[in-house]
């Protein structure tokens, strides 16, 4: 376990075995306070943090892990609570947002990109660290890592339990993330997520528990690095995502995620297909399986034009193409190793650059893989 981290996790036990509680009022601007004179604050690399909410601002009245206010507190407020992070980098923090993450929607997708590629094109900083609800965190990962072109470090981070809540994680994530973010081996590995000393990549990384603090894995890649108080540990090469870029309108088609279950018929794919969705993930069984009647249901949206990709409601394995499904005679498209979430944030990205053909989207899928 890091120092840091074990610092913010008996920090609020002193503190409240001493009769002392938080203070929540801290000054708005979070920029070397605690840099030590060894160190020229200019030497310091600059890392711009974009708050948008979630656990990691969140806030109770007890000292509970749960039942709490997400977004309660602001990106200042969480990083004037974070010991020594001043000593890493120059911090800059700007608040995009401050909901929780089960709210995050498109409008601060494209907000967090557009600030992200104007900070580095006009040399504002040096890194990117995001503050994010975990509920969602691996799709807005995984939209940045694919519209944003740039071998700078961006790294999405969070808590499991609010900064109230005995043994809070957030400020250790926190430390961590701007720790990474701040490391010459971070550049060029597209978008980061840091969570209880494992790194992780945007395209493998998922939220596997409820409420565990190690929630995030990397299931069918592994984390691609660690951190330890001495250091950051990558273990994979560098490699970056596909880029496609933002759509120019800043808006996305709609594409509907299907979940397949037992005594399954077409009517939610049907149901689809007339409220106009543009395309279609389906949370098959297995290896991306359906029942009879919703495959017929697929055809009906393939010949209406409706884009399908076939993905899996398994946390594990990868979806095999033209295996237990013929995909080249349905015209489908099978995701790999994308979840059902990741799957659909392609597919609107493809549909909105005006790619419609399914071998096309197909090949996309697997550049990445």
């Amino acid at each position: 376990m890091s120092t840091a981290r074990c610092v913010s996790r008996l920090l609020p036990l002193a503190l409240m075995a001493a009769g002392v509680l938080p203070v929540m009022s801290v000054p708005a601007f979070a920029a070397n306070t605690t840099t030590p004179a060894a160190v020229a604050p200019a030497a310091l690399p600059r890392v711009l943090v974009l708050a948008t909410g979630g656990t990691i601002s969140g806030r109770a009245s007890a000292r509970s892990a749960i039942g709490y206010d997400a977004g309660a507190v602001t990106g200042a407020e969480l990083i004037a609570g974070v010991p020594g992070v001043g000593r890493l980098a120059r911090l800059r923090v700007e608040q995009i947002a401050n909901i929780p993450s089960q709210n995050m929607n498109n409008a601060v997708w494209f907000r967090l990109a557009e600030r992200i590629r104007q900070a580095f094109a006009h040399n504002e900083a040096d890194a990117v660290v995001i503050t994010h609800g975990t509920d969602t965190m691996e799709e807005t990962a995984f939209f940045l890592d694919t519209v944003l072109d740039t071998p700078h470090p961006v790294v999405l981070t969070g808590a499991m339990r609010p900064g109230t809540a005995i043994s809070a994680d957030g400020p250790a994530n926190m430390y961590e993330a701007v720790k990474v973010a701040t490391a010459p081996q971070a550049a060029g590995r597209g978008v980061l997520v840091v969570m209880d000393d494992v790194i992780h990549a945007a395209r493998w990384v998922s939220k596997t528990h409820t409420t565990a603090l190690q929630t995030f894995l990397s299931r069918n890649a592994g984390p691609v690095g660690f951190v330890d108080p001495a250091s950051v540990r990558f273990v994979t090469p560098a490699q970056q995502s596909g880029y496609l870029g933002l759509p120019a309108d800043h808006k996305l088609p709609r594409v509907e995620i299907i979940y397949a279950h037992a005594d399954m018929d077409g009517r939610q794919i049907d149901d689809a297909i007339r409220a106009g969705a543009r395309g279609l993930v389906v949370a098959g069984m297995g290896d991306g399986n359906v029942s009879d009647d919703a495959l017929s249901a697929l055809d009906r949206a393939v010949r209406a034009g409706i884009v399908v990709v076939r993905s899996t409601r398994v946390g594990d394995g990868f979806v095999n193409r033209d295996v237990e499904v013929d995909d080249d005679q349905h015209g489908l498209v099978a995701s790999l190793d994308l979840n059902p979430a990741k799957a659909r944030i392609l597919l609107q990205l493809l549909l909105a650059d005006g790619t419609t053909a399914a071998a096309e989207i197909q090949r996309t899928f697997a550049a990445g893989h």
